[in-house]
This record gives structure tokens, C-alpha cells and sequence, in this order.
């Protein structure tokens, strides 16, 4: 299988001219050279370009990787420029993982879950609203344009593209710490945005257009609900596998870089699995990294600790530039553009309809239904405002990577559209996924200083969050202890009343006393770890956060 496929920058006769004792092209190493180049400068020009209000590492890579493919250009005369092409092999297969799993082992558990149904809403419901609204719309609009060759997969297919918002960008412009309620809506409705898009897609694909019935609607569905709880359980097993083995073996007593590469190792290997057995790899991986972070990461010795959060974070970060380098590479590869044989007014005309109707369809979920969750909500404060729906509704148009390997699995493999609309739809995403990093990236940072944080609130702890949390300790006292409560001036509730009143506490109360009572003495984590000559010492340490 290729996944990475080198671009000649020669003439037929320089490359027959090379040593042939030579192991590899000289095509490819001087591609990945200036590749590996661009990337070195990508992190200089990030770091001086830090705290930027309008630039950031996403869309410095993107614009060096338009301005590398516009040197070639020059330098081949117009032939090509092209250092390396896409695909979407390399990117679901290698570039993708890291990145997920970072995210779900560095991210905030406790609000993560806390605004758990909210994100599963958005993510899924929201998701399958977006893709309605994008295909009716491309189906309508599609046929006043000229565009009379797509067929009715084509056009589902199309809607399934434009729902994945870009998890990869939203890291670059929002700040888990100056705005962490919306990093977490955000980013997580992201993770089950993406897991969900790319199961519609796969099941458009795997629709017989010839039949369709009443129950198609239901399969879906279905598949759906299946996808993700596998996919998730899956991701947990991995995690708790890699947790049990590493506490119970201890490899720290010979070599902490076993227990880094075990942790690693498992990490993509339930990504794979995912991949083999049709599961959402997203999903998969994404949870391995949040029980990883629960659990294992508590086992491993205080050295592994520090070399794990940093190497993630590392991989991560070079997997982002490399995104977005290698998407502005691409962009610009003359080929699509001949091959697409449109004017310039009939691409922007196609790319102007499809980002409204994706600009539509995101805003038809997310005030709806940040209102129907704001009914369900008994304090203000936990109440969504216009503010920060119109920040949810802005930071989830970036579009990236995801959009544009789901528009070449469409469209670059297929032989039941003509080469011509193939490629004016690669580049129509193209010009999409352009515009929405660029100019939604760079206005989202001082958007949400013009319209959040000069109006921020003072914080409110998570203690103070519901002023019955007492009700909560009352309920689930210890025997011995309820004589202390003095004259019983508040009455003890039901756990019934309780968990539909509060439902994320009760089941956060009750899920940390199941936690240190069953899970953490069987799969380690934080206060469970057992004393080994040369473990680690400082359990207290500051690690990711407990759910």
C-alpha cells in the first residue's frame, strides 16, 4: 500500500542519469528535504508568530505550503507543483491518530464529561441536521448551476463532506484555558462530528440507490448507535488493558522506555483494530487516551510521566503542521485544475453555494438547539448565552483535512462520475477548506476577545456550580457520619429525585465511589499505585484530570 506517493521535479533524463547503486529516488529525497525544511521553518515562524491575535501555526503552514507549490509551479514552467499528493491513507492511517489521541489524553475529563450530553447532541444530532440541510440544498441548487451530471450518492456523499468541522483547527484557535467551556463543546462535539460524518459517508456509500424504503433512515441510525459504542468500548479495553499490564508487570523496574512504547503501541494498535473490524478509529483512540490518562498514566514511573505527556503533545504538534503544510502543497496542483475545466465564476459560484449551505446548516442545530438545552438548564450560569452560541456557531465552520481525503475518497476513485465534475468538486473542497482556515482561523481569536472576554463573568467554581451540591454528600453519607449533619434542618432526597434533577452529578458522585472502590485497586491510577522499589513517589503530582 502506498501512502506516500513523491512527485518527479526532474526530467526523465536527470533521473536516468542517477547512480544506480543509489537506494532511493533522488525525486524523493529532495521532496522530503524541502518538506522537512518547510516543516523546521513552520515552528520558527509559529514561535515568533506567538500570541498573535490573527495568525497562528495552522495557517503559517497552510500559506508556506501555497507558497512552496507556487515555486515549483514557476520553476516547472506550469507543468506541475506538486512536491508530494495527497492521500488519504497516509493521513487517516498515520497523521490523524496522534493527533486524536493527544487530545483525549490532555484533555479536561471532568468538564469534558460534564458537558458530555451536550456534545453528543451536537456532535450527533446536530451533525445529521448539517448533513440534511447541505445535501437537499446541493440537490436543489446543484442543477440551477450547470451541475446536472452528480446522482443522488453524489449529492448525499457531498453533505456527509462539508458536516466534518476541522477538530485539528479548533485546537489552533481556541484555548482550553482562557475559554474552557467552549473548548470543550467545541472540540469534543469535533471528535463525534468527525466519527459521525465519516459513518454517514460510509454508509451512503454502502446504499443500494435503486431500493430505497422507509427503513434506510432506521439502518442508519442504527449503524450509527452500533459504530459508536463498539468503537468506544473498544478504545476503553485498550485502555484498561495497557493499564492492568503496566501495573501489574511494572516494566518501570528495568526500563521506563518499555512502558512509554507499550503505551504507544496500544494506543494505535486499538486505532487499527477499529480500522480492520469497520469501527470509527476516532472515536476508538480517543477514549484509549482518556482512560490512558485515568489510569495508566498513574502507573507508569515519574520519568515515563514527564516523557509521555511530552511526547504526545510533540507528535501532535508535527502531525498538525504537517496537515496543513501538506494541504497547501496540494492546492495547488495544476492537474485538478485543468482536469475540472471550469471558469473562475463557476468555481467560486459552486464554492460560495456550498459554504452558505454548510454556514446554513451549521447555524440550523447549533441556536436551536443550544436553546432547547438552555430550557433544561436550572441556573444561569450554566446556561448557554447568544454569545457563546455565535462563537460555536463561527469557530465550527473551519473545515480541513478530514473534508478534503473524504472528497478524494468521493471523487478521485470513482468511476461513476465523469473525470471532469470529479475534479471540479476536489477543487471546489479545496478553495472551501482555503478560505474557511484562513479567514474563520484568523478572525476567530479576536472575535472571541471582542465578543467573550471583555465580557467575561468572574468563575464559578465547579463546587458552587448547583446549590444543592450538599444534597449530593448528604445522600451518600456514611452511616457513622450522619449524626453530624445537626437537626436534619435539610431533608435527605431521594437518589431518584436527585439523579433527575441533577443527573451529571449524581452520576459523577456515583461513578468516583464505583472508581476507587472497584476500578483504581484492579487497573491502578492516582492513590492505588503499590509501593515498588524505584516507583513512582510523587503520586500527588499534578496529572491529567480525573473524571
Amino acid at each position: 500500500m502506498e501512502v506516500l506517493e513523491t512527485v518527479p521535479l526532474h526530467a526523465q533524463a536527470q533521473v536516468q542519469g542517477a547512480t544506480s547503486s543509489s537506494m532511493f529516488s533522488i525525486d524523493a529525497v529532495i521532496a522530503l528535504c524541502v518538506f522537512f525544511a518547510l516543516l523546521s521553518a513552520c515552528i520558527i515562524i509559529g514561535h515568533l508568530l506567538h500570541g498573535n491575535r490573527w495568525a497562528n501555526e495552522s495557517i503559517t503552514a497552510l500559506l508556506l505550503g501555497l507558497l512552496s507549490a507556487g515555486v515549483v509551479l514557476l520553476c516547472t514552467k506550469g507543468k506541475s507543483s506538486r512536491l508530494l499528493s495527497f492521500s488519504d491513507n497516509l493521513f487517516f492511517l498515520f497523521l490523524l491518530p496522534p493527533i486524536i489521541f493527544n487530545a483525549g489524553f490532555q484533555v479536561k475529563k471532568k468538564r469534558f464529561f460534564k458537558n458530555f450530553s451536550t456534545i453528543f447532541l451536537f456532535g450527533v444530532l446536530g451533525t445529521c441536521i448539517s448533513f440534511c440541510i447541505i445535501s437537499l440544498g446541493v440537490f436543489w441548487l446543484f442543477r440551477k448551476l450547470g451541475v446536472t451530471a452528480l446522482g443522488v450518492q453524489n449529492y448525499l456523499a457531498i453533505g456527509a463532506i462539508l458536516s466534518a468541522t476541522d477538530s485539528v483547527c479548533t485546537l489552533q484557535v481556541l484555548s482550553q484555558d482562557e475559554t474552557p467551556f467552549l473548548y470543550s463543546i467545541v472540540f469534543g462535539e469535533g471528535v463525534v462530528n468527525d466519527a459521525t460524518s465519516i459513518v454517514l459517508f460510509n454508509a451512503v456509500q454502502s446504499i443500494d440507490f435503486s431500493n430505497i424504503n422507509g427503513l434506510i433512515a432506521l439502518k442508519l441510525l442504527g449503524t450509527f448507535l452500533y459504530l459508536f459504542f463498539t468503537s468506544t468500548a473498544l478504545g476503553i479495553a485498550a485502555g484498561l488493558l495497557s493499564a492492568y499490564i503496566i501495573k501489574t508487570l511494572y516494566f518501570g523496574r528495568h526500563s521506563t522506555d518499555r512502558e512509554v512504547a507499550l503505551m504507544m503501541l496500544l494506543a494505535y494498535l486499538s486505532y487499527m483494530l477499529a480500522e480492520l473490524f469497520d469501527l470509527s478509529g476516532i472515536l476508538t483512540i480517543f477514549f484509549c487516551g482518556i482512560v490512558m490518562s485515568h489510569y495508566t498514566w498513574h502507573n507508569v514511573t515519574e520519568s515515563s510521566r514527564i516523557t509521555t505527556k511530552h511526547i504526545f503533545a510533540t507528535i501532535s504538534f508535527i502531525s498538525e503542521t504537517f496537515i496543513f503544510l501538506y494541504v497547501g502543497m496540494d492546492a495547488l496542483d495544476i492537474n485538478k485544475w485543468r482536469n475540472a475545466k471550469a471558469s473562475a465564476a463557476t468555481s467560486i459560484a459552486i464554492s460560495s453555494t456550498l459554504l452558505g449551505l454548510m454556514m446554513i446548516g451549521r447555524a440550523a442545530f447549533v441556536f436551536p438547539l443550544a436553546n432547547i438545552l438552555n430550557f433544561t438548564k436550572r441556573s444561569d450560569s450554566e446556561k448557554i448565552v447568544f454569545r457563546q452560541q455565535f462563537i460555536m456557531w463561527w469557530a465550527g465552520l473551519m473545515r480541513g483535512a478530514v473534508t478534503i481525503a473524504l472528497s478524494y475518497s468521493e471523487f478521485a476513485r470513482t468511476q461513476k462520475t465523469s473525470a471532469k465534475d470529479s475534479a471540479l468538486m476536489i477543487t471546489c473542497t479545496l478553495i472551501i477548506v482555503l478560505f474557511s482556515t484562513v479567514v474563520f482561523g484568523s478572525i476567530t481569536k479576536p472575535l472571541i476577545e471582542a465578543v467573550l472576554l471583555r465580557h467575561r463573568k468572574p468563575a464559578v467554581s465547579d463546587a458552587t456550580d448547583i446549590p444543592s451540591l450538599e444534597d449530593l454528600r448528604l445522600l451518600f453519607v456514611e452511616t457513622g457520619d450522619q449524626g453530624d449533619q445537626g437537626n436534619n434542618e435539610m431533608p435527605k432526597r431521594s437518589s431518584l429525585s436527585l439523579l433527575i434533577r441533577y443527573p451529571t452529578w449524581t452520576v459523577h458522585y456515583l461513578w468516583r465511589k464505583f472508581d476507587d472502590k472497584f476500578m483504581r485497586p484492579v487497573f491502578g491510577g492516582r492513590g492505588f499505585i503499590p509501593f515498588v522499589p524505584g516507583s513512582p513517589t510523587s503520586t500527588a503530582d499534578e496529572g491529567p484530570e480525573n473524571p
